[in-house]
Protein backbone atom coordinates (compact mmCIF):
# COMPACT_ATOMS: atom_id res chain seq x y z
CA UNK A 1 0.00 0.00 0.00
CA UNK A 2 1.45 3.45 -0.92
CA UNK A 3 2.08 5.91 2.02
CA UNK A 4 -0.55 7.69 2.73
CA UNK A 5 -0.09 11.18 4.44
CA UNK A 6 -1.59 11.34 8.04
CA UNK A 7 -2.21 15.17 7.77
CA UNK A 8 -4.67 14.54 5.33
CA UNK A 9 -6.59 11.82 7.15
CA UNK A 10 -5.97 14.38 10.06
CA UNK A 11 -7.98 16.78 7.85
CA UNK A 12 -10.53 14.29 7.31
CA UNK A 13 -11.47 13.56 10.49
CA UNK A 14 -11.86 16.88 11.68
CA UNK A 15 -14.11 17.85 9.02
CA UNK A 16 -15.98 14.54 9.42
CA UNK A 17 -16.23 15.69 13.84
CA UNK A 18 -17.44 18.95 12.27
CA UNK A 19 -20.00 17.69 10.39
CA UNK A 20 -21.42 14.16 12.02
CA UNK A 21 -19.67 14.72 15.76
CA UNK A 22 -19.41 11.74 17.76
CA UNK A 23 -19.79 9.43 14.71
CA UNK A 24 -16.61 10.61 12.76
CA UNK A 25 -14.55 7.73 13.96
CA UNK A 26 -16.27 4.93 12.38
CA UNK A 27 -16.82 7.01 9.19
CA UNK A 28 -13.40 7.85 8.95
CA UNK A 29 -12.90 3.59 9.49
CA UNK A 30 -15.81 3.44 6.65
CA UNK A 31 -13.88 5.89 4.25
CA UNK A 32 -10.71 3.63 4.39
CA UNK A 33 -12.56 0.80 3.44
CA UNK A 34 -14.61 2.62 0.56
CA UNK A 35 -10.78 3.35 -0.88
CA UNK A 36 -10.25 1.08 -3.77
CA UNK A 37 -13.70 0.78 -5.00
CA UNK A 38 -13.56 0.48 -8.74
CA UNK A 39 -10.36 0.54 -8.94
CA UNK A 40 -9.59 4.22 -7.45
CA UNK A 41 -7.14 4.00 -4.66
CA UNK A 42 -4.65 5.90 -2.75
CA UNK A 43 -2.48 8.11 -5.22
CA UNK A 44 -0.70 11.23 -2.96
CA UNK A 45 1.51 12.22 -6.21
CA UNK A 46 1.09 15.86 -5.96
CA UNK A 47 0.00 18.16 -8.39
CA UNK A 48 1.62 21.15 -9.09
CA UNK A 49 0.83 21.97 -12.58
CA UNK A 50 -3.05 22.29 -12.63
CA UNK A 51 -3.55 24.07 -15.68
CA UNK A 52 -1.99 25.90 -18.84
CA UNK A 53 -3.37 28.44 -21.49
CA UNK A 54 -4.03 24.87 -23.27
CA UNK A 55 -7.02 24.24 -20.80
CA UNK A 56 -10.29 25.33 -22.49
CA UNK A 57 -13.75 23.82 -21.92
CA UNK A 58 -16.54 22.83 -23.71
CA UNK A 59 -20.32 22.87 -22.39
CA UNK A 60 -22.08 20.37 -24.01
CA UNK A 61 -25.69 18.00 -23.75
CA UNK A 62 -24.64 14.64 -24.27
CA UNK A 63 -27.02 14.80 -26.84
CA UNK A 64 -26.52 17.72 -28.77
CA UNK A 65 -25.77 16.44 -31.90
CA UNK A 66 -27.63 13.63 -33.10
CA UNK A 67 -27.76 11.25 -35.93
CA UNK A 68 -30.48 8.67 -36.83
CA UNK A 69 -29.89 5.38 -35.87
CA UNK A 70 -26.67 6.34 -33.62
CA UNK A 71 -26.29 6.90 -29.67
CA UNK A 72 -25.92 10.62 -29.20
CA UNK A 73 -22.24 9.84 -27.56
CA UNK A 74 -20.91 8.44 -30.33
CA UNK A 75 -22.38 11.21 -32.54
CA UNK A 76 -21.07 13.53 -30.47
CA UNK A 77 -17.25 11.92 -30.30
CA UNK A 78 -17.44 12.24 -33.86
CA UNK A 79 -18.32 15.83 -34.22
CA UNK A 80 -15.65 16.93 -31.87
CA UNK A 81 -12.69 14.72 -33.42
CA UNK A 82 -13.65 15.84 -36.65
CA UNK A 83 -14.23 19.36 -35.61
CA UNK A 84 -12.90 20.47 -32.74
CA UNK A 85 -9.48 19.04 -31.65
CA UNK A 86 -6.95 21.45 -30.72
CA UNK A 87 -9.74 23.52 -29.48
CA UNK A 88 -10.83 22.35 -26.39
CA UNK A 89 -8.67 20.55 -23.98
CA UNK A 90 -11.39 19.48 -21.59
CA UNK A 91 -15.28 18.46 -22.13
CA UNK A 92 -18.31 19.24 -19.74
CA UNK A 93 -20.80 16.72 -20.36
CA UNK A 94 -23.91 17.98 -18.93
CA UNK A 95 -25.92 15.52 -16.66
CA UNK A 96 -26.00 11.88 -18.87
CA UNK A 97 -27.56 9.53 -16.17
CA UNK A 98 -31.09 8.79 -16.33
CA UNK A 99 -33.33 11.72 -15.48
CA UNK A 100 -36.80 12.79 -14.92
CA UNK A 101 -36.58 16.73 -15.90
CA UNK A 102 -34.48 19.95 -15.89
CA UNK A 103 -32.78 18.49 -18.92
CA UNK A 104 -30.56 15.93 -16.61
CA UNK A 105 -30.37 18.01 -13.34
CA UNK A 106 -33.10 15.72 -12.21
CA UNK A 107 -31.22 12.71 -11.32
CA UNK A 108 -33.10 9.66 -11.05
CA UNK A 109 -29.82 6.87 -11.00
CA UNK A 110 -26.44 8.60 -10.62
CA UNK A 111 -24.97 5.32 -11.39
CA UNK A 112 -26.71 4.72 -14.87
CA UNK A 113 -26.00 6.30 -18.05
CA UNK A 114 -28.98 7.44 -19.92
CA UNK A 115 -30.09 4.87 -22.71
CA UNK A 116 -31.14 7.41 -25.29
CA UNK A 117 -27.76 8.88 -24.52
CA UNK A 118 -25.40 5.79 -24.87
CA UNK A 119 -23.33 3.27 -22.16
CA UNK A 120 -20.42 3.81 -19.69
CA UNK A 121 -18.18 2.65 -22.67
CA UNK A 122 -19.29 6.17 -24.24
CA UNK A 123 -18.21 8.15 -21.92
CA UNK A 124 -14.70 6.31 -21.89
CA UNK A 125 -14.13 6.23 -25.14
CA UNK A 126 -15.01 10.34 -25.28
CA UNK A 127 -12.25 10.47 -22.42
CA UNK A 128 -9.63 8.90 -24.54
CA UNK A 129 -9.34 12.48 -26.57
CA UNK A 130 -10.65 14.99 -24.05
CA UNK A 131 -10.42 15.16 -20.75
CA UNK A 132 -13.51 14.90 -19.12
CA UNK A 133 -15.96 17.16 -16.27
CA UNK A 134 -18.87 15.42 -14.61
CA UNK A 135 -21.74 17.39 -13.02
CA UNK A 136 -22.36 16.17 -9.32
CA UNK A 137 -25.75 16.75 -8.61
CA UNK A 138 -25.77 17.28 -4.92
CA UNK A 139 -28.32 19.33 -3.41
CA UNK A 140 -31.78 17.33 -4.62
CA UNK A 141 -32.42 13.71 -6.99
CA UNK A 142 -35.55 13.15 -8.72
CA UNK A 143 -39.09 12.24 -6.85
CA UNK A 144 -39.64 9.37 -9.26
CA UNK A 145 -35.17 7.93 -7.95
CA UNK A 146 -35.52 4.86 -6.26
CA UNK A 147 -34.28 6.77 -2.94
CA UNK A 148 -37.49 8.73 -3.16
CA UNK A 149 -39.63 5.46 -3.29
CA UNK A 150 -37.80 3.99 -0.39
CA UNK A 151 -38.15 7.19 1.52
CA UNK A 152 -41.83 7.15 0.62
CA UNK A 153 -42.07 3.54 1.95
CA UNK A 154 -39.73 3.96 4.86
CA UNK A 155 -37.19 1.86 3.73
CA UNK A 156 -34.01 1.99 5.07
CA UNK A 157 -31.34 3.74 4.45
CA UNK A 158 -32.82 5.96 1.62
CA UNK A 159 -36.11 6.67 4.67
CA UNK A 160 -33.59 9.09 5.72
CA UNK A 161 -31.95 10.81 2.38
CA UNK A 162 -34.39 13.67 2.63
CA UNK A 163 -35.39 16.72 4.47
CA UNK A 164 -39.08 17.10 6.17
CA UNK A 165 -40.23 20.58 7.17
CA UNK A 166 -43.10 21.81 9.22
CA UNK A 167 -45.65 23.97 6.61
CA UNK A 168 -46.59 26.36 9.39
CA UNK A 169 -42.75 26.45 10.39
CA UNK A 170 -40.98 30.51 9.94
CA UNK A 171 -39.02 29.85 6.71
CA UNK A 172 -38.80 33.42 5.70
CA UNK A 173 -35.50 33.81 6.16
CA UNK A 174 -34.50 30.77 3.17
CA UNK A 175 -33.16 32.52 0.33
CA UNK A 176 -35.27 31.30 -2.94
CA UNK A 177 -33.76 30.31 -6.79
CA UNK A 178 -37.55 30.12 -7.66
CA UNK A 179 -40.54 31.92 -7.35
CA UNK A 180 -42.64 28.58 -6.29
CA UNK A 181 -43.11 27.21 -2.63
CA UNK A 182 -40.59 25.51 -0.99
CA UNK A 183 -42.09 22.29 0.52
CA UNK A 184 -44.18 19.77 -1.16
CA UNK A 185 -46.83 17.91 -0.15
CA UNK A 186 -46.23 13.83 -0.49
CA UNK A 187 -48.46 10.84 0.61
CA UNK A 188 -45.69 8.61 2.71
CA UNK A 189 -46.85 5.05 3.59
CA UNK A 190 -47.20 5.85 7.74
CA UNK A 191 -48.91 9.32 7.15
CA UNK A 192 -48.42 12.48 5.13
CA UNK A 193 -45.66 15.13 4.96
CA UNK A 194 -44.02 18.00 3.44
CA UNK A 195 -40.72 17.59 1.83
CA UNK A 196 -37.69 20.77 1.30
CA UNK A 197 -37.90 20.82 -2.76
CA UNK A 198 -35.66 24.26 -3.55
CA UNK A 199 -35.71 24.42 -6.90
CA UNK A 200 -39.49 22.01 -8.43
CA UNK A 201 -41.75 19.30 -6.77
CA UNK A 202 -39.41 16.83 -9.24
CA UNK A 203 -36.15 17.63 -7.29
CA UNK A 204 -36.46 16.82 -3.53
CA UNK A 205 -33.83 18.27 -1.54
CA UNK A 206 -31.61 15.67 -0.03
CA UNK A 207 -30.34 15.20 3.56
CA UNK A 208 -26.72 15.68 4.16
CA UNK A 209 -26.74 15.63 8.08
CA UNK A 210 -27.66 12.25 7.23
CA UNK A 211 -24.06 10.59 6.59
CA UNK A 212 -25.55 7.81 4.71
CA UNK A 213 -26.00 9.93 2.36
CA UNK A 214 -22.64 11.36 2.39
CA UNK A 215 -21.13 8.05 1.52
CA UNK A 216 -23.59 7.31 -1.67
CA UNK A 217 -22.14 10.29 -3.16
CA UNK A 218 -18.25 9.22 -2.04
CA UNK A 219 -19.55 5.97 -3.62
CA UNK A 220 -20.58 8.11 -6.98
CA UNK A 221 -17.55 10.03 -6.89
CA UNK A 222 -15.31 6.83 -7.34
CA UNK A 223 -17.17 5.57 -9.90
CA UNK A 224 -16.96 8.80 -11.68
CA UNK A 225 -12.56 8.73 -11.69
CA UNK A 226 -12.61 5.26 -12.31
CA UNK A 227 -14.71 6.49 -15.90
CA UNK A 228 -11.85 9.08 -16.59
CA UNK A 229 -13.61 12.28 -14.87
CA UNK A 230 -10.52 14.58 -14.21
CA UNK A 231 -13.19 17.55 -13.14
CA UNK A 232 -15.97 17.55 -10.77
CA UNK A 233 -18.78 20.58 -11.06
CA UNK A 234 -21.12 20.81 -7.41
CA UNK A 235 -24.22 21.65 -9.25
CA UNK A 236 -26.37 24.07 -6.71
CA UNK A 237 -24.01 23.70 -3.67
CA UNK A 238 -24.44 26.65 -2.27
CA UNK A 239 -28.09 25.43 -0.67
CA UNK A 240 -26.97 22.05 0.15
CA UNK A 241 -26.70 21.81 3.85
CA UNK A 242 -30.21 23.32 5.44
CA UNK A 243 -30.80 24.74 8.82
CA UNK A 244 -34.35 26.45 10.06
CA UNK A 245 -34.08 30.03 10.95
CA UNK A 246 -31.21 30.56 8.58
CA UNK A 247 -30.55 31.75 5.35
CA UNK A 248 -29.97 28.29 4.16
CA UNK A 249 -27.66 29.38 1.50
CA UNK A 250 -23.44 28.90 2.06
CA UNK A 251 -23.77 27.52 5.75
CA UNK A 252 -20.57 26.92 7.42
CA UNK A 253 -21.49 23.07 6.78
CA UNK A 254 -21.98 23.22 2.88
CA UNK A 255 -18.50 24.84 3.00
CA UNK A 256 -17.18 21.83 5.22
CA UNK A 257 -18.67 19.39 2.59
CA UNK A 258 -17.16 20.88 -0.27
CA UNK A 259 -13.66 20.92 2.23
CA UNK A 260 -14.61 17.22 2.93
CA UNK A 261 -15.05 16.13 -0.92
CA UNK A 262 -11.43 18.32 -1.62
CA UNK A 263 -9.62 16.20 0.57
CA UNK A 264 -11.04 12.64 -0.22
CA UNK A 265 -9.97 13.88 -3.81
CA UNK A 266 -6.69 14.85 -3.00
CA UNK A 267 -6.42 11.19 -1.11
CA UNK A 268 -7.57 9.14 -4.49
CA UNK A 269 -7.21 11.78 -7.71
CA UNK A 270 -4.89 14.56 -6.81
CA UNK A 271 -5.26 15.15 -10.56
CA UNK A 272 -8.69 15.77 -10.25
CA UNK A 273 -10.72 19.20 -10.04
CA UNK A 274 -13.70 20.67 -8.29
CA UNK A 275 -15.81 23.61 -9.99
CA UNK A 276 -18.27 24.86 -7.66
CA UNK A 277 -21.69 26.61 -9.29
CA UNK A 278 -22.93 29.26 -7.25
CA UNK A 279 -25.18 31.46 -8.75
CA UNK A 280 -24.73 34.66 -6.48
CA UNK A 281 -23.12 38.19 -6.01
CA UNK A 282 -19.20 37.79 -6.61
CA UNK A 283 -18.16 37.97 -2.95
CA UNK A 284 -20.83 35.23 -1.95
CA UNK A 285 -19.34 32.74 -5.03
CA UNK A 286 -15.22 33.25 -4.39
CA UNK A 287 -15.77 32.29 -0.66
CA UNK A 288 -15.71 29.08 -2.29
CA UNK A 289 -11.81 29.12 -2.75
CA UNK A 290 -11.61 29.39 0.67
CA UNK A 291 -7.96 28.92 2.27
CA UNK A 292 -7.12 27.19 -1.20
CA UNK A 293 -8.36 24.31 0.68
CA UNK A 294 -11.99 23.77 -0.68
CA UNK A 295 -13.05 24.79 -4.35
CA UNK A 296 -10.04 24.72 -7.17
CA UNK A 297 -12.13 26.93 -9.53
CA UNK A 298 -15.41 29.10 -9.18
CA UNK A 299 -17.76 30.29 -11.95
CA UNK A 300 -16.87 33.95 -12.89
CA UNK A 301 -20.77 34.48 -12.47
CA UNK A 302 -20.57 38.22 -13.02
CA UNK A 303 -18.94 38.33 -16.12
CA UNK A 304 -21.89 37.05 -18.49
CA UNK A 305 -24.47 39.78 -17.33
CA UNK A 306 -21.88 42.62 -17.04
CA UNK A 307 -20.32 41.92 -21.01
CA UNK A 308 -23.48 41.62 -22.27
CA UNK A 309 -24.77 44.85 -20.80
CA UNK A 310 -21.54 46.83 -21.54
CA UNK A 311 -21.92 45.35 -25.28
CA UNK A 312 -25.64 46.75 -25.54
CA UNK A 313 -24.68 50.03 -23.72
CA UNK A 314 -21.15 50.49 -25.69
CA UNK A 315 -19.53 51.59 -22.35
CA UNK A 316 -17.17 49.48 -20.63
CA UNK A 317 -16.56 51.50 -17.76
CA UNK A 318 -18.63 49.29 -14.68
CA UNK A 319 -16.78 46.35 -16.83
CA UNK A 320 -13.54 47.82 -16.80
CA UNK A 321 -13.77 48.94 -12.75
CA UNK A 322 -15.12 44.98 -12.15
CA UNK A 323 -11.77 43.94 -13.58
CA UNK A 324 -9.60 46.31 -12.34
CA UNK A 325 -10.78 45.53 -8.70
CA UNK A 326 -11.07 41.87 -9.29
CA UNK A 327 -8.92 40.39 -6.83
CA UNK A 328 -6.27 37.62 -8.53
CA UNK A 329 -6.97 34.00 -7.42
CA UNK A 330 -4.28 32.48 -5.10
CA UNK A 331 -3.47 28.84 -3.91
CA UNK A 332 -3.70 27.24 -6.88
CA UNK A 333 -7.49 28.45 -7.59
CA UNK A 334 -8.81 29.79 -11.00
CA UNK A 335 -11.81 31.68 -11.82
CA UNK A 336 -14.16 29.48 -15.06
CA UNK A 337 -14.66 32.18 -17.13
CA UNK A 338 -17.63 32.00 -19.25
CA UNK A 339 -20.90 33.83 -21.20
CA UNK A 340 -23.09 31.38 -21.87
CA UNK A 341 -24.07 27.91 -20.23
CA UNK A 342 -27.30 25.37 -20.09
CA UNK A 343 -28.73 27.91 -17.61
CA UNK A 344 -30.03 31.83 -18.50
CA UNK A 345 -27.79 34.64 -17.85
CA UNK A 346 -27.97 35.26 -13.88
CA UNK A 347 -28.56 38.72 -13.13
CA UNK A 348 -27.94 38.32 -8.84
CA UNK A 349 -24.21 38.63 -9.86
CA UNK A 350 -24.71 42.47 -10.89
CA UNK A 351 -25.55 43.22 -7.80
CA UNK A 352 -23.71 46.80 -6.79
CA UNK A 353 -21.66 46.65 -9.86
CA UNK A 354 -24.44 48.57 -12.31
CA UNK A 355 -27.48 50.74 -10.79
CA UNK A 356 -30.53 49.12 -10.61
CA UNK A 357 -32.28 51.50 -13.11
CA UNK A 358 -29.97 50.01 -15.75
CA UNK A 359 -30.67 46.71 -14.48
CA UNK A 360 -33.91 47.92 -15.77
CA UNK A 361 -32.76 48.71 -18.92
CA UNK A 362 -30.86 45.70 -19.24
CA UNK A 363 -33.95 43.44 -18.91
CA UNK A 364 -35.78 45.73 -21.33
CA UNK A 365 -33.24 44.57 -23.89
CA UNK A 366 -33.15 40.98 -23.32
CA UNK A 367 -36.97 40.81 -23.94
CA UNK A 368 -36.92 43.12 -26.48
CA UNK A 369 -34.81 40.71 -28.37
CA UNK A 370 -37.17 37.82 -27.47
CA UNK A 371 -35.49 36.89 -24.31
CA UNK A 372 -37.09 36.20 -21.33
CA UNK A 373 -36.93 36.93 -17.19
CA UNK A 374 -37.31 33.92 -14.81
CA UNK A 375 -38.06 35.61 -11.36
CA UNK A 376 -37.20 33.88 -7.88
CA UNK A 377 -39.12 34.71 -4.51
CA UNK A 378 -38.00 36.93 -1.66
CA UNK A 379 -38.55 36.98 1.81
CA UNK A 380 -41.55 39.43 1.66
CA UNK A 381 -43.34 37.15 -1.07
CA UNK A 382 -42.41 39.47 -3.78
CA UNK A 383 -40.65 37.96 -6.86
CA UNK A 384 -37.46 39.51 -8.45
CA UNK A 385 -35.33 39.01 -11.60
CA UNK A 386 -32.94 35.88 -11.33
CA UNK A 387 -32.00 35.06 -14.74
CA UNK A 388 -32.37 36.16 -18.42
CA UNK A 389 -33.38 33.28 -20.78
CA UNK A 390 -32.12 33.83 -24.58
CA UNK A 391 -29.17 33.02 -26.11
CA UNK A 392 -25.96 34.96 -25.73
CA UNK A 393 -25.68 35.86 -29.76
CA UNK A 394 -29.29 37.03 -29.52
CA UNK A 395 -28.73 38.56 -26.74
CA UNK A 396 -26.33 40.45 -28.68
CA UNK A 397 -28.16 40.95 -31.79
CA UNK A 398 -28.40 44.30 -34.23
CA UNK A 399 -32.14 44.96 -34.99
CA UNK A 400 -31.04 46.21 -38.66
CA UNK A 401 -27.68 44.89 -38.70
CA UNK A 402 -27.16 40.68 -38.68
CA UNK A 403 -23.72 41.65 -39.72
CA UNK A 404 -22.63 43.63 -36.78
CA UNK A 405 -24.27 41.78 -34.14
CA UNK A 406 -22.39 38.42 -35.13
CA UNK A 407 -19.15 41.11 -34.34
CA UNK A 408 -20.50 41.93 -31.64
CA UNK A 409 -21.32 38.42 -30.36
CA UNK A 410 -17.44 37.50 -31.24
CA UNK A 411 -16.23 40.40 -29.78
CA UNK A 412 -18.43 38.75 -26.17
CA UNK A 413 -16.16 36.16 -26.62
CA UNK A 414 -13.06 37.14 -27.54
CA UNK A 415 -13.20 39.43 -23.87
CA UNK A 416 -14.08 35.67 -22.29
CA UNK A 417 -11.25 33.49 -23.79
CA UNK A 418 -8.55 36.33 -22.89
CA UNK A 419 -9.29 37.11 -19.76
CA UNK A 420 -7.19 35.45 -16.42
CA UNK A 421 -8.92 32.11 -15.85
CA UNK A 422 -9.95 29.13 -17.45
CA UNK A 423 -12.76 29.42 -20.15
CA UNK A 424 -15.73 27.75 -20.80
CA UNK A 425 -17.70 27.40 -24.04
CA UNK A 426 -21.10 26.86 -24.83
CA UNK A 427 -21.91 24.79 -27.75
CA UNK A 428 -24.32 27.17 -28.93
CA UNK A 429 -21.69 30.08 -28.62
CA UNK A 430 -19.60 28.13 -30.98
CA UNK A 431 -22.29 28.02 -33.72
CA UNK A 432 -24.04 31.14 -32.54
CA UNK A 433 -27.33 30.03 -32.42
CA UNK A 434 -30.13 32.03 -31.99
CA UNK A 435 -33.22 31.76 -29.68
CA UNK A 436 -35.15 28.34 -30.03
CA UNK A 437 -38.51 30.08 -29.21
CA UNK A 438 -39.85 26.63 -31.00
CA UNK A 439 -38.32 24.78 -27.82
CA UNK A 440 -39.54 27.04 -25.33
CA UNK A 441 -43.36 26.22 -27.14
CA UNK A 442 -43.11 22.72 -27.14
CA UNK A 443 -40.99 22.09 -23.96
CA UNK A 444 -43.23 24.79 -21.87
CA UNK A 445 -40.27 26.53 -19.94
CA UNK A 446 -37.97 29.47 -20.54
CA UNK A 447 -34.23 28.20 -20.11
CA UNK A 448 -35.55 26.04 -23.63
CA UNK A 449 -34.94 28.55 -25.61
CA UNK A 450 -30.67 27.96 -24.98
CA UNK A 451 -31.20 24.24 -25.50
CA UNK A 452 -31.39 23.59 -29.11
CA UNK A 453 -30.37 20.03 -29.77
CA UNK A 454 -28.83 19.66 -33.70
CA UNK A 455 -29.26 17.26 -36.21
CA UNK A 456 -25.91 16.51 -37.20
CA UNK A 457 -26.68 16.97 -41.36
CA UNK A 458 -28.38 20.39 -40.74
CA UNK A 459 -25.22 21.34 -38.70
CA UNK A 460 -23.21 20.58 -41.04
CA UNK A 461 -24.90 21.92 -43.58
CA UNK A 462 -24.63 25.40 -41.87
CA UNK A 463 -20.72 25.24 -40.71
CA UNK A 464 -20.16 24.38 -44.19
CA UNK A 465 -21.77 27.16 -46.12
CA UNK A 466 -19.87 30.06 -46.06
CA UNK A 467 -22.82 32.71 -46.25
CA UNK A 468 -24.34 31.50 -43.19
CA UNK A 469 -23.49 33.22 -39.60
CA UNK A 470 -22.76 29.77 -38.39
CA UNK A 471 -20.38 29.47 -40.47
CA UNK A 472 -18.70 32.35 -39.97
CA UNK A 473 -18.67 32.30 -36.08
CA UNK A 474 -17.46 28.40 -35.79
CA UNK A 475 -14.20 29.38 -37.55
CA UNK A 476 -14.05 32.61 -36.02
CA UNK A 477 -14.44 30.61 -32.70
CA UNK A 478 -12.84 27.85 -33.53
CA UNK A 479 -9.58 29.84 -34.86
CA UNK A 480 -9.56 31.98 -31.58
CA UNK A 481 -9.22 28.78 -29.03
CA UNK A 482 -6.67 27.44 -31.20
CA UNK A 483 -4.30 30.50 -30.76
CA UNK A 484 -4.98 31.21 -27.08
CA UNK A 485 -3.67 27.95 -26.30
CA UNK A 486 -0.12 28.60 -28.36
CA UNK A 487 0.23 32.00 -26.34
CA UNK A 488 1.98 31.11 -22.61
CA UNK A 489 0.66 34.94 -21.79
CA UNK A 490 -3.14 33.01 -21.94
CA UNK A 491 -2.28 30.70 -18.91
CA UNK A 492 -4.74 30.73 -16.64
CA UNK A 493 -2.53 32.05 -13.99
CA UNK A 494 -1.09 34.51 -15.78
CA UNK A 495 -0.88 38.22 -14.72
CA UNK A 496 -3.74 40.59 -16.00
CA UNK A 497 -3.37 44.15 -15.99
CA UNK A 498 -6.46 46.41 -16.59
CA UNK A 499 -5.92 50.04 -18.55
CA UNK A 500 -8.12 52.50 -18.92
CA UNK A 501 -8.27 53.34 -22.48
CA UNK A 502 -11.57 55.25 -22.21
CA UNK A 503 -15.18 53.96 -22.31
CA UNK A 504 -15.31 52.58 -25.67
CA UNK A 505 -12.12 50.67 -25.39
CA UNK A 506 -12.34 47.59 -22.85
CA UNK A 507 -8.35 46.69 -22.21
CA UNK A 508 -5.92 45.02 -20.31
CA UNK A 509 -2.57 42.95 -20.27
CA UNK A 510 -1.67 40.12 -19.87
CA UNK A 511 2.29 38.45 -19.16
CA UNK A 512 3.33 35.04 -19.10
CA UNK A 513 4.38 33.46 -15.85
CA UNK A 514 8.05 34.00 -16.91
CA UNK A 515 7.65 37.58 -18.43
CA UNK A 516 8.55 36.01 -21.73
CA UNK A 517 5.59 37.54 -23.40
CA UNK A 518 3.04 40.23 -23.15
CA UNK A 519 -0.27 40.87 -24.99
CA UNK A 520 -2.39 43.43 -24.83
CA UNK A 521 -5.84 42.69 -24.99
CA UNK A 522 -7.98 45.21 -26.59
CA UNK A 523 -11.65 44.86 -27.47
CA UNK A 524 -14.26 48.00 -28.95
CA UNK A 525 -17.12 47.96 -27.07
CA UNK A 526 -18.99 50.29 -29.26
CA UNK A 527 -20.35 50.61 -32.74
CA UNK A 528 -18.07 53.28 -34.24
CA UNK A 529 -13.98 53.11 -35.32
CA UNK A 530 -11.84 54.13 -32.54
CA UNK A 531 -8.58 54.94 -32.35
CA UNK A 532 -6.25 53.81 -29.59
CA UNK A 533 -3.97 56.03 -28.48
CA UNK A 534 -0.05 54.70 -29.73
CA UNK A 535 1.97 56.22 -26.51
CA UNK A 536 -0.96 54.54 -24.20
CA UNK A 537 0.09 51.52 -26.17
CA UNK A 538 3.62 51.53 -25.93
CA UNK A 539 3.44 52.09 -22.59
CA UNK A 540 1.38 49.23 -22.22
CA UNK A 541 3.50 46.75 -23.84
CA UNK A 542 6.56 48.12 -22.61
CA UNK A 543 7.41 48.68 -26.53
CA UNK A 544 9.96 51.00 -28.12
CA UNK A 545 9.48 51.08 -31.34
CA UNK A 546 13.12 52.31 -32.28
CA UNK A 547 14.25 49.00 -30.35
CA UNK A 548 11.55 46.03 -30.96
CA UNK A 549 10.22 44.59 -34.20
CA UNK A 550 6.92 45.87 -35.55
CA UNK A 551 3.48 45.28 -33.42
CA UNK A 552 1.42 42.53 -34.70
CA UNK A 553 -2.37 41.79 -34.09
CA UNK A 554 -2.53 37.99 -33.58
CA UNK A 555 -6.51 38.29 -34.28
CA UNK A 556 -5.98 40.07 -37.33
CA UNK A 557 -8.28 39.01 -39.74
CA UNK A 558 -11.09 36.75 -37.10
CA UNK A 559 -13.40 39.95 -36.69
CA UNK A 560 -16.08 39.68 -39.33
CA UNK A 561 -15.76 40.87 -42.13
CA UNK A 562 -12.67 40.89 -41.26
CA UNK A 563 -10.95 44.47 -40.45
CA UNK A 564 -7.27 44.54 -40.17
CA UNK A 565 -5.61 46.83 -38.58
CA UNK A 566 -2.30 48.43 -39.20
CA UNK A 567 0.31 48.90 -36.71
CA UNK A 568 3.01 50.96 -38.44
CA UNK A 569 0.55 53.86 -38.77
CA UNK A 570 -2.47 55.21 -37.00
CA UNK A 571 -4.27 52.05 -34.92
CA UNK A 572 -8.49 52.18 -35.98
CA UNK A 573 -10.44 49.74 -34.08
CA UNK A 574 -13.64 49.01 -36.17
CA UNK A 575 -16.87 48.34 -34.31
CA UNK A 576 -16.78 45.48 -31.65
CA UNK A 577 -13.46 44.52 -33.23
CA UNK A 578 -10.91 42.95 -30.71
CA UNK A 579 -6.89 42.67 -30.93
CA UNK A 580 -3.99 40.75 -29.38
CA UNK A 581 -1.27 43.11 -29.54
CA UNK A 582 2.21 41.70 -29.19
CA UNK A 583 6.03 42.30 -30.53
CA UNK A 584 8.57 39.95 -30.96
CA UNK A 585 11.26 39.99 -28.06
CA UNK A 586 14.34 39.99 -30.18
CA UNK A 587 15.16 44.02 -30.38
CA UNK A 588 16.39 45.10 -34.08
CA UNK A 589 18.98 47.15 -35.02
Amino acid sequence: MKYIPQERMESIRKRLVRLYGDRAPELLERLRRAIGRYGVGYDVVPKTDWWDEKDIVLITYADMVQHADERPLVTLRRFLEERLKGAFKTVHILPFTTWSSDDGFSVIDYREVAPEYGQWEDIEALGSGFKLMFDLVLNHCSAQSEWFRDFVSGVEPASRYFIEADPSADLSAVVRPRPWPLLTKVERLHGDTHVWTTFSEDQVDLNWENPDLLFEFIDILFLYLSKGMSTVRLDAVAFLWKEIGTSCIHLPETHEVVKLLRDIIGLVAPHAIILTETNVPHEENISYFGQGDEAHMVYQFSLPPLLLYSLLKGDCQHLRQWASDLPAPENQTSFFNFTASHDGIGVRPLQGLIPNEELDWLIQEVVRRQGFVSTRRLPDNTESPYELNITYSSALSCDDDESLGLRRFLCSQAVCVSMRGIPGIYFHSLTATPNDLHGVQVQGHHRAVNRKKWLETELAQLLDDPDTNNNHAFNAMTTLLRRRASHPAFHPDATQEVIDFGNELFAFVRESLDQSQRILCLFNMSNQVVAPNLPAIQGALNWDPNKHSQLRDLLAGLSFPPVPIQPTGDLQLAPYQSSWLVYDLQTVN
